[in-house]
Formats: C-alpha cells, structure tokens, sequence
C-alpha cells in the first residue's frame, strides 16, 4: 500500500500504517519522525470510559463540519507540556511543522488475528479550526478522578467519510453541568512557537481581545474567591444535539452569571447580551441574576441598552470594578 491508495472508507490496521508511515504503534496520536503526517487513533468505546466521546458534531457552521477528538493523556489534567503532551503539541503545531492530520476510527476485530488487534477505518485527512483550534472540558480520568482535557477542533482537508456511527450522541435532556471554574479560567500553557507564528498571530485583533478577555476573567476571579465566593462554570448539552455549551463564570453564592468580553466596543457588548439570553433559557431552576464584566466603562448607550435587557453591567476601573445594577 502507498499513500495514494489510501481512501477515506478505506479499512486497514495500525500495524499496515505503521509500515507506511512509520511511527510507534501505541496510543491515540502517532508522530513518525520522517513522515509529514500525523496518525490520530480513536475507537467510540475507550473514550466513554473517559467521559468523552470523538466523533462528527451534527450541526455545520459556514465553513463546514467539525469532528472533535481528546487529546492525548488518561491520568491528571491534559497538556501540552514537557514529554507528556508532547503528542498533544504536535497536533496543536502540526501546520507550522508542515504535516497532515490523519484520523482513524476503531472497526471491530480484525477477522483473520487471534490477537484483540483492530481494524482501522480511514476518516481522512484534517487541519485543526483556525478560529478555534481546541476547547478544554472536564472529564473523568481512569481513576475517576475529574480533571481537564483537551478537545480539538478538525476540519476535513479534502475528501472525508462522515458515517451516522461516528457522529456524537445526541444529548437526550439539557441539564446543566457544574464544573470548575478552571475550564474557563485556565489557559492550557503551550509550547513556546517560533517567533514568526507568534508576530502573525499576535496581529491580529482577536487575539489579543482573547487574551484581554482571559486577564479580566482570571482577575475577576481571584477577586470573587478572595471575598470567599464559591465560583464555578457549566457545560450544557442541549437536548436532541450534540453541542456542549460552556459558560463563563457563575457565583452560586450570589446566584450570578456573567459574560466576560475583552473589549467594551459595541459588537462585544451585543455578544455578551446573546450569551447570556441563551444560556439563562437552561438555568430555569436557578433564576440567576445576569452581568456583563467588561474591561473599561462603555459608552452610556450600551449601558442603557444592557439595563433594557435587564442585564448587570460590571467594569473595571483605577479602584478595582464598579458595578451597574439593572434595577
């Protein structure tokens, strides 16, 4: 077999792309040294043990549909760094390393191998999101212990297999799922990159509003924790989809939902009014009170306009934060 023939629906086995490509043959991500691809393994059952399932998202946006796949790592929080998510930061960097993602999924035994040896069917060839690259989630670990793990975000590169098996299972009710505020707090620490990626990435706008809107949130925070609040975030998922929502911050002691922007320009404003309207429609129980934290004052229309929508407006200034209440 050579690359060539290599079509997505095609099945084959780890031990037929190990002779290909080259590579270890144990674990989710492979990266053989002198091949420009990367081998990404899942199989639905091992990532339920988990937590967490790969597979096709059911909606498409504008650009096209979106598999999701857990990085590497079943003990502790996942990473990036050092040897132990050196594989995870391979995937992360693997356009600037100049190769190929290529995903398979698990098909059951391989008929003819006494071994537990599977079958291997290709999805096809993909490159991560380039808006958004990955998410962090909260999830088992394999000793049942929750931790953070990383979620990629694939976009195919050329033809692709897109079964009804391999999509995510639909939620069946919405129900709310408290989890740490570290899934929206903490920024998964990346290997450093190569001083051209980082000068074009940090040109442009929304990058840096990203980061200005990840200071103001882990501030805002540490500032709740200290006053002794018990702070937290939710994962939804909406029934009859396979969409996970995630909040931003919730004080359960002041039973509080904020929205937290990185600018206090009218778009940002106009977002964090349809966060929080569509995220208050699943906390019925709760009734929680609803806030936008913006870094700065913003101009008194959109002031008026958040309070129209019954909406809290909290900014930081010289003393620390001043707050608007809606009534």
């Amino acid at each position: 077999m050579d690359l060539a023939s290599l079509r997505p629906g095609m099945l084959t086995t780890r031990a037929a792309m190990h002779e290909l490509f080259g590579g270890g043959s144990q674990g989710g991500i492979i990266t053989p040294k002198h091949s420009p691809n990367i081998l990404i393994y899942t199989d639905h059952a091992s990532g339920k043990k988990y937590g967490y399932e790969d597979g096709w998202l059911e909606e498409e946006d504008e650009i096209g549909p979106v598999f999701e796949y857990t990085g590497q790592g079943t003990r502790g929080d996942q990473t990036f760094l050092g040897q132990r998510g050196s594989r995870n930061a391979a995937v992360l960097y693997h356009a600037d390393a100049g190769k190929s993602l290529r995903v398979f999924m698990a098909a059951g035994r391989v008929a003819s191998s006494r071994s537990s040896a599977k079958q291997q069917r290709y999805v096809g060839e993909f490159e991560l999101d380039a808006q958004l690259p990955y998410t962090v989630r909260q999830a088992l670990d394999e000793e049942r212990k929750l931790r953070l793990i990383i979620v990629f975000r694939l976009r195919p590169k050329g033809a692709f297999e897109r079964l009804t098996e391999d999509v995510i299972t639909r939620a069946e009710v919405t129900e709310p799922q408290r989890v740490s505020a570290e899934v929206v707090t903490t920024k998964m620490v990346e290997p450093r990159r190569s001083r051209a990626s980082e000068s074009r990435r940090a040109a442009q706008p929304s990058y840096i509003a990203d980061l200005r809107q990840a200071q103001v949130r882990e501030q805002y925070l540490a500032d709740l924790t200290r006053r002794g609040h018990d702070v937290c975030a939710f994962h939804i998922k909406i029934a009859g989809t396979n969409t996970t929502l995630t909040t931003d911050l919730y004080d359960a002691t002041e039973r509080e939902l904020y929205a937290i922007r990185g600018a206090s320009t009218r778009e940002e404003v106009r977002i964090a009014v349809g966060q929080l309207k569509d995220f208050a429609r699943h906390f019925k129980s709760k009734n929680p009170k609803l806030t936008t934290l913006l870094p700065e004052e913003p101009q008194d229309d959109l002031v008026r306009f958040l309070h129209t929508e019954g909406i809290n407006l909290v900014y930081g200034d010289a003393n620390g934060y001043t707050r608007c209440p809606a009534a």
